[in-house]
């Protein structure tokens, strides 16, 4: 059959492949495009005889109540829909052809039977259910009636419909076996891109294989380097038969030939042989089983829904007015079945509602504040605020928005979530900022004062960073220092770049960890200077030379600067405080209570310490996909 649709917004992937993950790790058509009617229940939906619908409790016509106003869930929808409905479509769209095809089939994947399923998942983690779920609730943000319909049952749908080619040979079984449990072998290994350089590196390793650890730190181009070579032993079937031969090869002691893998030369040198582990194989088999069944699953599933896709007829009416118009209270048209806009609003609801309604009780504690002070925001308020936003960023206004648009922003979002709520808190903080003339200089110091060029390395536990400090005074060349960086720093920047941050400048908001830097003599080691929750060693490198700019001929931009930022400060606090007192009831996350959350910067880092504590999307991000 010929695939028809308006726009192609219906992707042919889709992620099936992070659900499955997930199981095993733990404007102007907008009065079209949202018209969403009580009459709408009467539309065709879905058949969801093969699909069953997980337990859950009856929908709540108002999600939460704000200071006693009402948010409904018509328009929780809307916002759901607003933000995520093109992104939901799209699952809903492949989950729909997964019924379709199995009810062609004769497939039926019950209610018990992803029930089992659940508690099979839950059993090899060795949780009960009940804590199983929670846990995916917390940590994943995913709740059970969510994991039972879009993670288990299309789960369990594709392994039957993609049984055939889902056995499981004897040889597999005996492959991963030798994978898991057989033999191995510790080794050292050199690897380079240069086989010149490979070549030099063995002919020292084969003179002195003793320092074959010290060589591959000088020699070897991967992160093998900063722990002298030493590798987790290589097992059979992991995946490259070059290495895995040439190391089972080899005895103790003994050294490889460079070996060409890639791009990539590489030299190893056996340490030692482990023999097989001592376990029953027919005590494993059915775990093993399982776990190539479910990598098979995957790519199985993938080639099963491409072929669904492109076999089907799809109309996709969300982002298109006049077949909206055509056919009203409909999202997508799937081989003849609506997907209407009720069933995609719940279906986003029950992904997304509880973040959505976050930033909805945010939008409204705004609202309700301006009215009460008769605040009105308008489209110049809202201009200003664009055009500030684009100057922090470094660009005129025609020049951000249009970055915006190539991020996939939509500009009406990104006003509603954004520069709305900042432009409000700026109308409800008023004049109250001030910046003094301390203020002023030490904006001058921050901004074209000294600097110390540092190494840092961070650490998140104390007894391991005076190991590590102890192993830096014992050494105190930068190039150890780096090396110790590369291997135990927690901080991703300092360890990939073996401790390398940006120059620490005064009044920048770390005052501790200033006032130890800028006490350091070039070549000297600092102490462990603990912020929050790390713990962080400085090796200094010397200082930078100020810019030479007058005072007077930067003030003015100083004084618009730390203005934005103690503005920004201000609005963090007025929200905070509108929190605190605020009554809040949510219905949909069973809470009620009188909050104080505080909410991070929304506009860019570069322009802000702080930003307005609105909705968890910041200006250089896709509004339309907040974080959770």
């Amino acid at each position: 059959m010929d695939r028809v649709e308006s726009r192609p917004v219906i992707k042919r992937t889709w992620r099936l492949g992070l659900f499955i993950g997930s199981v095993l790790v733990l404007v102007a058509c907008l009065g079209v495009r949202y018209a969403w009617r009580a009459d709408e229940a009467s539309a065709q939906s879905p058949s969801t005889a093969s699909a069953p619908v997980a337990q859950s409790q009856p929908k709540l016509n108002i999600v939460a109540l704000v200071n006693g106003e009402e948010i409904s869930r018509n328009d929780l929808g809307r916002q759901c829909l607003w933000h995520f409905g093109e992104e939901v479509l799209e699952s809903v769209v492949n989950r729909q052809l997964i019924e379709q095809h199995c009810q062609e089939m004769n497939i039926r994947v019950s209610e018990a039977d992803v029930q089992a399923e659940i508690h099979r998942v839950a059993q090899s983690f060795g949780l009960p259910v009940d804590q199983w779920l929670k846990l995916l609730e917390n940590d994943r943000q995913v709740g059970p009636r969510q994991y039972a319909q879009e993670i288990i049952w299309p789960k369990l749908a594709l392994e039957r419909l993609a049984a055939p080619a889902l056995q499981v040979s004897q040889q597999e079984l005996q492959e991963a076996f030798e994978l898991q449990f057989g033999p191995s072998v510790q080794c050292r290994i050199i690897v380079t891109t240069d086989q010149a350089s490979a070549q030099k590196a063995h002919a020292a390793a084969v003179a002195n294989p003793d320092d074959f650890g010290n060589l591959a730190k000088s020699f070897s181009e991967d992160a093998s380097a900063s722990s002298k070579g030493l590798i987790q032993p290589i097992r059979k079937h992991m995946g490259d038969d070059v290495i895995e031969k040439a190391a089972f090869a080899l005895q103790p002691n003994q050294i490889s030939n460079p070996l060409v893998v890639g791009n990539q030369f590489v030299i190893l040198k056996c340490e030692r042989h482990y023999p097989a582990q001592n376990v029953n194989f027919e005590a494993v088999r059915e775990r093993l089983t399982q776990a190539i069944r479910e990598r098979k699953l995957g790519d199985e599933a993938n080639k099963l829904l491409a072929d669904l896709q492109a076999k089907a007829q799809v109309q996709n009416t969300f982002n298109d007015p006049q077949l909206q118009a055509q056919h009203p209270g409909v999202a997508a048209i799937v081989n003849g079945r609506n997907i209407t806009m009720r069933e995609l609003a719940e279906a986003c609801i029950d992904r997304h509602g509880s973040e959505v309604l976050e930033g909805t009780i945010d939008r409204k504690l705004l609202e309700q504040a301006c009215r009460s002070k008769n605040i009105q925001i308008s489209q110049e308020d809202l201009n200003k605020e664009i055009a500030r936003a684009a100057k922090s960023m470094g660009k005129d206004v025609d020049t951000w928005l249009a970055e915006l648009k190539e991020q996939g922003v939509e500009m009406e979002l990104y006003v509603h979530d954004t520069v709305w709520p900042t432009a409000a808190l700026k109308k409800l903080v008023g004049t109250e900022v001030e910046v003094t003339d301390e203020d002023l200089q030490k904006g001058y110091e921050a901004n074209y004062g000294p600097r110390v060029r540092c190494l840092a390395i961070v650490l998140n536990n104390q007894r391991q960073a005076q190991e590590v400090w102890e192993m830096a005074r014992a050494n105190p060349s930068k190039e150890y220092f780096g090396e110790l960086a590369a291997q135990y720093s927690v901080e991703a920047g300092s360890k990939g770049l073996k401790g390398e941050v940006p120059p620490i400048q005064k009044h920048g908001g770390q005052p501790n960890l200033e006032k130890e830097a800028f006490g350091l003599k070039p070549g000297e080691l600092s102490g462990l200077v603990h912020i929050g929750d790390n713990w962080i060693i400085l090796h200094c490198l010397g200082r930078t030379t100020p810019t030479p700019v007058n005072f007077e001929d930067v003030r003015d931009e100083i004084f618009a600067d730390l203005l934005e930022k103690k503005q920004r400060i201000s609005m963090a606090k007025t929200f905070s405080g509108m929190q605190k007192v605020a009554k809040i009831d949510n219905f949909l996350d069973n809470t009620s209570t009188a909050h104080s959350r505080e909410l991070s910067a929304d506009l860019p880092a570069s322009s802000q310490p702080q930003g307005p504590p609105v909705r968890r999307t910041t200006a250089t991000e896709p509004a339309q996909r907040p974080k959770r």
